[in-house]
């Protein structure tokens, strides 16, 4: 028997253990753990260094890096956001450090001095952990009122009070739709997009800071091999400025992560099949680029347009645009058609580019679904059809961009939970 049981023992599940158990020293606390080991999730993030949260300290700017969630977490952000998350660990003996993208880790640059972090706090504070627990179901219990019954695969386990923060676990989700919750079906989030193109193959690791679009499915058909020319197929469905990163397999960097995650559901549908534009010079339209290389023509008349590189581009890069838009190896600026320079400009600033498939961004694994967040009240984390049921974490259908917005979802959903689990 205890006071509160906590599924999942994640970043969410610890959090919220200790900050009951802070709260509120006499209850009896348990984490169950399906794996034989816990904080699997912190301990490959941030490519092994765990991205703890993020440099934007306000609530309103902070909510607004979450495609799902971003309306429901600006209250719960007023009680709990980065500041805290940062005086959290500081006043447990590990300092933080803020990098100049604004991502924030421990200055160990290890993931583990988190987990030991949370290893400690539940050892001192009397919390029991329960590995290899694999719950198998959760029912309402006989002998507590208004309680929980829950099923391991060997055991009955009784309490007051659920905390859920089983992450995307399916199986977790379909026992919570059993119980009459509604499950929003998840779909991934945060992935780079698979790109076979002559512009880019063998430029891995070039990055550029640029405009990605993701263009409307219906303007593409496979038998078509010409753009379709219309002034409203041509307005994208999302948009997205920031650095690209070009890889082995297609696109990565801040602005495609972004778009895969605030473009999840729609990306999904398209069968990850679907196309980019891509404009590389973002302080250009097509219009002003053809204008603006119109007057090289004349500037740089003598120079060849190959070695005349006229914009801050990646000279790698620049050689193969200028290919793509037919320009021959040795002709010159004075000797470019118009065509050549219409074909030039939209190669540099509304370049097509084929997606066929997604690949999954390092280790960090993100799912956009979960428990439907009409159902949840957000000044408490509990459930509005099960009382004395809380949820958080990536177990709701809350999701974000990367940085450590994720994290900061989990210990702010954690955190509420755990105060208000805590008073009675």
């Amino acid at each position: 028997m205890f006071d509160v049981i906590i599924v999942g023992g994640g970043a969410a599940g610890f959090f919220g253990a200790i900050q009951t158990a802070r709260a509120n020293s006499k209850l009896k606390i348990a984490i169950f753990e399906r794996g034989k080991s816990v904080l699997g999730k912190v301990k490959v993030s941030g490519g092994g260094r765990c991205n703890v949260t993020h440099a934007v300290f306000e609530p309103l700017p902070l909510s607004e890096h979450y495609p799902r969630g971003q309306k429901e977490l600006l209250g719960p952000f007023h009680k709990y956001a980065a500041g805290d998350t940062m005086q959290f660990f500081e006043e447990r003996g590990v300092p933080l450090k803020i990098e100049d993208d604004g991502r924030i880790f421990p200055t160990s640059d290890s993931s583990q001095s988190i987990i030991d972090c949370f290893l400690e706090e539940t050892e001192k504070l009397g919390i029991t952990v329960l590995k290899n627990s694999s719950v198998k179901n959760i029912e309402n219990s006989t002998e507590v009122e208004n309680g929980w019954r829950v099923t391991t695969m060997n055991k009955h386990y009784h309490c007051k009070k659920l905390l859920v923060t089983a992450g995307s676990n399916t199986k977790v989700w379909e026992l919570l739709k059993r119980l009459g919750h509604a499950i929003v079906s998840p779909v991934p989030s945060l992935f780079t997009f698979n790109c076979i193109d002559s512009r880019i193959k063998g430029l891995q690791g070039l990055s550029k800071v640029g405009k990605v679009d993701i263009m409307p499915k219906k303007q593409y058909d496979s038998r078509i091999v010409i753009q379709l020319k219309s002034k409203v197929e041509k307005e994208p469905l999302f948009t997205q400025e920031g650095p690209i990163l070009i890889t082995h397999w297609g696109f990565s960097g801040p602005a495609v992560l972004k778009l895969s995650a605030w473009a999840a559901k729609e990306l999904h549908d398209f069968h990850y099949n679907f196309r980019i534009r891509i404009n590389w010079m973002p302080d250009y339209s097509l219009g002003t680029m053809v204008g603006f290389l119109t007057e090289i023509k004349f500037v740089e008349a003598r120079k060849t347009v190959l070695k005349a590189k006229v914009l801050e581009l990646p000279s790698r890069l620049w050689a193969r645009l200028v290919e793509a838009a037919g320009i021959h190896t040795n002709q010159k600026w004075a000797d470019l058609t118009k065509e050549q320079i219409q074909a030039l400009a939209s190669q540099l600033t509304e370049g097509s580019f084929k997606i066929e498939g997604k690949s999954t961004f390092k280790e960090e694994f993100v799912t956009a679904g979960g428990v439907d967040l009409s159902e949840i009240n957000f000044k408490t984390f509990e459930s509005k059809i099960l009382p004395n049921l809380y949820l958080a974490g990536e177990v709701i259908n809350v999701d974000a961009v990367t940085g450590g917005f994720n994290f900061q979802n989990a210990w702010t959903g954690a955190y509420i939970a755990a105060q208000a689990i805590a008073k009675n």
